[in-house]
């Protein structure tokens, strides 16, 4: 999930390449908020800057003025690499674990079988390296085998940035990034890297399989033609103004099942956005029939 968080990074380039202007921070204040639904503050100046000097030194640019020129000569094909810029993916296993243990022992159980010889689709909206739509597709991997169910089951996880996105496709993670796994499923789901990859582990590719990566900018159109049982939706709308959201809310409504579910991140609420669904849970929702 992306989040415009100020880890420091940003204090030692302030100084080590061309400023920030004024008009180009309102620019790319505008541009962030119309493109990705991230609303910048004016504290986030030094930060931005920060953050992008990278950018422009890989794009050899000469100052930031460039930069805002490039997003208006053509903002689709720069927006992926401006949103990992600003954005720090922060994520882990299992994170909430309340949700997967909803998802263990009412909604898998009972969505397989009632749906013997039909399909079940979740979708993790924003998920960043792969962490959560991972852990969701080990939870369904055990279900399915416990269950014994034919179901064609897809887990599809969207992202706006390439560099995330990049990541959760290979699916290999340092050891110590399995904090929220248990041993058992360490053992089970994880593959122990050696040599150059001593102390990484890669998904196994059960449960790999069963997830399905792809770019997705959630302001723009949504390709997807069929409904979804269950959309995570976690820690992302927290950034965006109070009408996107709604927007976002009324979309995901129409994207999933009757009686399908929205989870949603343990800072973040419904409350006078939606009547479109019920809570039922932290942070869960249902939608109304």
């Amino acid at each position: 999930m992306n989040a415009l968080v100020d880890n420091g990074d940003a204090a030692g380039l302030a100084g080590a390449g061309p400023s920030l202007g004024e008009a180009e921070f309102a620019f790319l204040r505008e541009f962030v908020l119309q493109h990705c639904g991230i609303s910048l503050g004016d504290h986030k100046r030094q930060l931005v800057q920060g953050r992008l000097l990278r950018r422009l030194r890989a794009l050899g640019l000469a100052g930031f003025a460039d930069y805002c020129d490039l997003l208006r000569r053509d903002p689709d094909a720069e927006l992926g690499e401006l949103a990992s810029c600003i954005s720090t993916n922060v994520t882990s296993f299992f994170r909430e674990m309340h949700h997967y243990d909803l998802l263990v022992d009412e909604l898998l159980p009972r969505w397989l079988e009632e749906k013997r010889g039909g399909r079940l689709r979740i979708w993790s909206a924003g998920c960043s390296t792969g962490e959560e739509p991972y852990a969701i597709a080990m939870v369904l991997a055990e279900a399915l085998e416990r269950s014994g169910a034919g179901i064609d089951a897809k887990i599809l996880a969207t992202d706006l940035s390439p560099q995330a996105l990049a990541a959760a496709r290979k699916g290999v993670y340092p050891i110590d990034r399995l904090g929220g796994v248990s041993d058992a499923r360490r053992k089970r789901w994880f593959l122990r890297g050696e040599g150059s990859f001593d102390g990484f582990v890669q998904v196994h590719p059960r449960v790999r399989e069963l997830v399905t990566i792809q770019p997705l900018n959630l302001l723009h159109d949504w390709p997807m033609q069929g409904r979804f049982d269950a959309i995570f939706c976690r820690n992302v709308v927290i950034y965006f103004d109070k009408p996107t959201k709604q927007r976002l809310f009324a979309r995901y409504a129409g994207k999933l099942e009757e009686r399908g579910y929205l989870f949603l991140g343990h800072s973040e609420s419904m409350y006078g956005l939606s009547d479109d669904f019920d809570l039922i849970g932290r942070t869960v929702y249902r939608k109304r029939p």
